[in-house]
């Protein structure tokens, strides 16, 4: 049985929590429904920190993630009144199965040990000396950019004119990541370079390239042309492919997302029923998918830079090595779907034209079967569509059910 702490006593004040979301109960996680209760989360949080003197007018739900059965990790940002002037925070809360509740603060991180290090501007500055620069810097500006509990996260340091990407994950997935950046680095995509790593940490830093995000682009209406992103995509797809690699896992990602969609739409028939439906569909799919070459495996627009010299630049590839080539337009195309069917886009955003356009440009260019595109597409708008439960609204419902639709219309 689950061992989980008592619940602490009420105070006078209520702090809110947003959104108010509920999610079904899991037998194996009593404690599950905690994790959406405003109180409870920051009295809890309170009881394992120590440095929190005021209350904070509202927490926010950061993240949500849950293996039914096994963990549910929900991350939360703390948010204090602006004429406090408390920078907001961001905390963790771990249910797993037959273990006591885990909590964890940013940057501390039991699964990330670099992570505090790399974070903190004076213990950063004397990893970059150790392991970055031949002659010692002597200040630092670190900035968070970009962290999943547990799993990693992406910062900026920043000295003088140098600036460096750092990614932490855990020691173990280093050496695949340095492995995918030297795939990445033999195509025609421009890559940054690895300029420094502490194995022991699993911090890799990497150099800033020069350009602008392609999502953002699409927003504004300037994206780089589809038949740029497919000829530097080729490239990267005639790497010859590495034997030893550890393939994509594309029938365990299906599945956790099926699992993950079973368990939160119990009692929603209608999305049960769609669920029934296009999980028929993909099931053999998933089962019988093949790496064929060197492939991306997570490719989109918000992977990419567009650089003052036309070219294009890929800075997260940490998935690179062997996959399928459909599957990489496959996912662009989903995420595009999912940006212009679902997302809160910019009133000048091309996502729609740039789908239609981008799917031309595949088909035309590699003669490919357009319904084989569309069931990549379709498996990976599955996976996407898990969004609205990582992240979670108080409308989480119907937009799943209304990406699940989306993932049907690709089916049919």
């Amino acid at each position: 049985m689950l061992a989980v702490k008592e619940q602490p006593q009420a105070s006078s004040a209520t702090i809110p929590l947003y959104p108010q979301v509920a999610f079904p109960q899991d037998s194996s996680l009593p404690g599950l429904p905690n994790l959406f209760d405003g109180q409870w989360v920051w009295q809890s949080a309170r009881e394992y920190s120590e440095f929190w003197d005021a209350s904070p007018v509202q927490i926010r739900v950061r993240q949500f993630s849950h293996i039914p059965g096994r963990t549910a990790v929900v991350s939360y940002i703390a948010e204090w009144d602006p004429e406090a002037y408390i920078p907001s925070e961001i905390f963790t809360f771990r249910l797993e199965s037959g273990k006591p509740l885990s909590f964890s603060r940013y940057p501390q991180d039991h699964a990330l040990p670099g992570l505090e290090t790399a974070a903190h501007p004076d213990s950063g500055l004397r990893l970059l000396n150790q392991h970055v620069f031949a002659f010692p810097r002597r200040k630092l500006r670190v900035e968070m950019v970009r962290y999943r509990p547990g799993s990693r996260a992406v910062l900026r340091h920043r000295s003088g004119k140098i600036r460096l990407y750092v990614r932490v994950m855990r020691p173990s997935a280093l050496p695949n990541l340095l492995a995918a950046a030297e795939l990445a680095g033999h195509s025609d995509f421009a890559v940054p370079s690895v300029v420094g790593s502490w194995g022991e940490g699993g911090v890799v830093w990497l150099s800033e390239i020069p350009g602008r995000n392609v999502r953002r682009l699409m927003g504004s209406g300037r994206p780089p042309e589809p038949d740029l992103v497919l000829e530097a995509l080729e490239s990267l797809w005639a790497v010859p492919l590495q034997t030893e690699g550890c393939p994509f896992n594309l029938e365990g990602a299906y599945r956790r997302a099926k699992r993950t969609f079973r368990h939160a739409l119990d009692g929603f028939d209608t999305a049960h029923e769609l669920l029934d439906t296009v999980t028929q569909a993909l099931d053999p799919f998933a089962r019988s998918w093949q790496p064929t070459t060197t492939a991306h495996n997570d490719f989109y627009d918000d992977q990419m830079l567009a650089l003052p010299d036309g070219r294009v630049a890929i800075v997260d590839f940490e998935e690179a090595g062997p996959g399928d080539p459909m599957l990489d337009v496959g996912n662009f195309l989903a995420h595009l779907k999912w940006a212009s069917c679902m997302g809160r886009r910019p009133k000048k955003d091309v996502s729609g034209a740039y789908y239609a356009q981008l799917k031309s440009a595949a088909l035309n260019r590699f003669h490919w079967s357009e319904q084989e595109l569309n069931l990549r597409e379709a498996i990976c708008l599955f996976r996407v569509t898990t969004n609205t439960i990582r992240r979670p609204s108080e409308e989480w419902q119907s937009r799943t059910l209304k990406g699940l639709s989306l993932v049907n219309e690709r089916l049919n």
